[in-house]
């Protein structure tokens, strides 16, 4: 866990700057530095905290010792408040992030065999996810839930042995297992192409619930200096720089015409 030093809201600094804590997972931070080099000439320093787990950030949030973070999706967020009677909200999406399956035993979904094993994240969301991925792979068949779980698989032909793991374990199981869906984020840090993966995410109207967000708690909704973060962050040419570091993991969510 981090232990940070201060805490609380845009806290003020001798140079009159407004110090915004900004609570993100991993460490690949180069489209949210060039964010914080616009925000800077407005008098706006942003300090980036770096949390291990998908757990941490929401819990700093609520607990003041961040003010804004960045590294949820949509419906995370929601299954977070509910499960922790929190009021955190989005003030900006970000970006949507295809999951993909990824394997170093096959080259294509339908060299998959019966009894194959399949590893997918297990946190409710990205379960859920990685679950309707597989099904728009042609894998599994699931009822109608909106975030479905092993549970709800209706129909296996294939016998497929799926397991749930840490979402950070997913790209290191593909040892282990014949295919792993694994985060876009987890996979650009384990170094894996997303153009070998054998099967990736459709990106449709239905995948508004997974765009990536920056979240508040929902008494800072309005906050005029985190509201110039989002500003600067929903540009053309932040859009560009995803574009060029992420190239195929992540797509600008604030201009993609198939999510508005």
């Amino acid at each position: 866990m981090f232990v940070l030093a201060a805490c609380g809201n845009s806290q003020a600094s001798s140079n009159n700057e407004k110090t915004v804590k900004i609570g993100v997972t991993g460490s690949d931070n180069r489209v949210l530095n060039a964010v914080a080099k616009k925000v800077k000439k407005e008098g706006i320093n942003i300090k980036i905290v770096e949390f291990s787990d998908y757990n941490q950030p929401n819990t700093a949030l609520q607990q003041g010792e961040i003010d804004l973070n960045a590294f949820q999706t949509v419906t995370f967020q929601n299954d977070w408040n509910k499960k922790h009677h929190s009021n955190i909200v989005s003030i900006g999406s970000t970006v949507i992030a295809p999951m993909a399956l990824f394997s170093k035993k096959v080259t294509n979904v339908n060299q998959i065999k019966e009894g194959s094993k399949i590893a997918i994240p297990n946190d409710a969301t990205n379960e859920g996810r990685a679950l309707q991925l597989l099904e728009s792979a042609g894998l599994i068949k699931l009822d109608n839930s909106k975030i479905p779980n092993l549970k709800d698989i209706t129909e296996n032909k294939l016998d497929l042995k799926i397991s749930a793991l840490d979402a950070a374990q997913t790209a290191k199981s593909l040892d282990d297992v014949t295919a792993s869906v694994v985060n876009s984020g987890v996979a650009s840090d384990a170094k894996l192409n997303p153009k070998k993966a054998i099967y990736r995410e459709k990106i449709t109207a239905k995948s508004k619930p997974y765009v990536n967000i920056i979240s508040a708690n929902a008494k800072d909704k309005n906050n005029k200096t985190y509201k110039k973060i989002v500003e600067a962050y929903q540009t053309e040419d932040i859009a560009k720089e995803i574009q060029k570091n992420y190239n195929g993991y992540e797509t600008a969510a604030w201009n993609y015409k198939v999510l508005q």
